[in-house]
């Protein structure tokens, strides 16, 4: 499955804008994300194993709300870190 990075997790994949990774659900397609590019996981995914709070994670233009969200081989997923500063 194709997953397009913001910029600030692209220092895990060789600035890489787009990876690939594979998984039956959300929890399984980070954690072979991780496995390729080890500490990407953390970024994305708190100690409690929720999606961090300035994280986004879409599937299909649809916003992943648990990482027990089913995936298809066919699905696009976007990972995108919340901008902040004042």
């Amino acid at each position: 499955m194709k997953i397009r990075l913001s910029t600030h997790l692209r220092g895990y994949t060789n600035h890489r804008s787009e990876v690939e990774a594979q998984g039956a659900t959300l929890d399984e397609l980070l954690r072979d994300l991780d496995r390729q590019y080890a500490g990407i996981r953390f970024r994305v995914i708190d100690e409690q194993d929720q999606i961090r709070e300035h994280i986004k994670i879409f599937v299909n233009a649809r916003q992943a709300q648990t990482l027990n969200m089913p995936l298809q081989p066919t699905d696009a997923i976007h990972i995108i870190g919340a901008l902040s500063g004042g």
